[in-house]
């Protein structure tokens, strides 16, 4: 059984996920979810996803940013993750304004924070993404309102009628 864990851990990422894909799409379980955050490959691709990021230079509640990034963070990370010793870092919060000019409150994790995010959207990403509907367009990647758009001027052939209606305080007066 170590010889399986040290060979799992030696896979690169994509080779990681594409097994974490395949599971998903013959509704396997996911396992070892864990274990696989040990995996260096995965930071490094989750690395070259977010460094580029607008926020990728915006300090959290400590002054780490992505040019703090190294191979030694992610093992202390990835050490951390092991012993199960890792911490969240409580967000720095600040306010942007909104087009009312109202201020909307924002959280800035810290950097290390955000590239064990992306580690672990990418597996749950993989594993999940094949089970999903063709129909399902939202928070997905390579789709969103253009390709729902798209795929409904190519499926529909047309519609008799359509029900618009404003529900607001129809329950208002319930007994």
């Amino acid at each position: 059984m170590a010889r399986c864990v040290e060979v799992c851990d030696m896979q690169n990422a994509e080779t990681t996920l594409a097994i974490i894909r395949d599971r998903g799409k013959e509704g396997k379980d996911l396992e070892d979810v864990y274990r696989r955050l040990y995996n260096p490959d995965l930071y490094l691709r989750a690395y070259g996803r977010i460094y580029r990021n607008a926020g990728a230079m915006t300090q959290g509640a400590t002054g780490e940013t992505v040019d703090g990034m190294t191979m030694r963070k992610i093992e202390e990370t990835i050490e951390l993750l092991r012993n199960e010793r890792y911490r969240w870092t409580p967000v720095r919060r600040t306010f942007i304004p909104k087009k009312n000019g109202k201020p909307r409150p924002l959280g800035i994790p810290t950097w290390s924070d955000k590239l064990l995010q992306e580690v672990m959207r990418s597996i749950l990403e993989a594993y999940y993404e094949p089970q999903f509907s063709e129909n399902s367009h939202g928070f997905r990647p390579e789709r969103g309102c253009h390709t729902a758009l798209r795929d409904i001027n190519v499926t529909w052939t047309g519609t008799i009628w359509f029900i618009e209606g404003d529900i607001k305080g129809c329950l208002d007066r319930a007994s």
